[in-house]
């Protein structure tokens, strides 16, 4: 009894340890996607996704809401976004995309990281090259749809690839398609899981197993600082 308690108490501590870096994440692009096309996620595609990715790790209505309204208020107007560019151990090379409200503290924190974790920041922008912008919609198939038909019908909203991953389909299509790709999955009637926009090294390196723990450190680090949204590597 008293060791069955233990674990469930273990297996809330480390949901709530979860949701408390995770919630403020989702709020804060919530907020700046409000900020940047409006409150209403019927006319901005990109509120409505961060919504919807939102809701798919169990965000709360609530939450949800004050994110929107904090877009039209002091706090909200002043988190922007910003993107990093850094070098990892052994030659891995990381863009590091932030949304902040106080851009010196963000680079000064990376700065740390990267330092910490065997690297160090380098110009910004100068790895855009290295990488090709991807919008990824993951959705789950409606009983009875046809995949076939889905994808022929997501052709005209700028798909490029269609791949099925266990009960999850991804709809892949150039950064430029991210709004008419998501909207075509709605239409369809296709839950969207989560919808992001993604990173593609187009020379990818491969690194042994002990390298690669050395640069997840660094990219744990990373994902755990409450400015830091996503982080992409040239790691294969």
């Amino acid at each position: 009894m008293g060791r069955a308690f233990e674990y469930r108490r273990a297996a809330k501590e480390k949901r709530w340890d979860r949701m408390s870096k995770i919630f403020p994440k989702l709020a804060r692009s919530i907020t700046v996607a409000a900020r940047q096309g409006g409150p209403d996620p019927e006319s901005n595609s990109r509120l409505r996704t961060a919504i919807l990715n939102a809701k798919a790790q169990n965000m709360p209505k609530d939450n949800v809401d004050a994110a929107i309204r904090r877009a039209a208020g002091k706090d909200g107007a002043d988190f922007s976004e910003a993107f990093y560019a850094g070098k990892g151990p052994h030659g891995a090379l990381l863009v590091v995309e932030c949304a902040t409200d106080n851009p010196n503290r963000t680079i000064s924190n990376l700065k740390t990281h990267f330092n910490k974790g065997g690297g160090q920041l380098v110009q910004s922008g100068s790895l855009e090259v290295l990488f090709t912008r991807q919008a990824v919609v993951a959705f789950t198939l409606p009983s009875g749809a046809d995949l076939e038909e889905i994808e022929l019908a997501l052709i005209d909203a700028g798909l490029d690839d269609l791949e099925v991953a266990g009960d999850a389909v991804f709809a892949r299509g150039d950064y430029t398609s991210f709004g008419s790709l998501s909207q075509a999955v709605e239409d369809l009637g296709c839950p969207i899981v989560k919808a992001f926009l993604q990173r593609v090294p187009t020379n990818p390196v491969e690194l042994t197993e002990e390298q690669m723990t050395e640069v997840e450190n660094l990219i744990d680090r990373l994902e755990d600082d409450e400015d830091v949204q996503a982080v992409f590597t040239n790691v294969a």
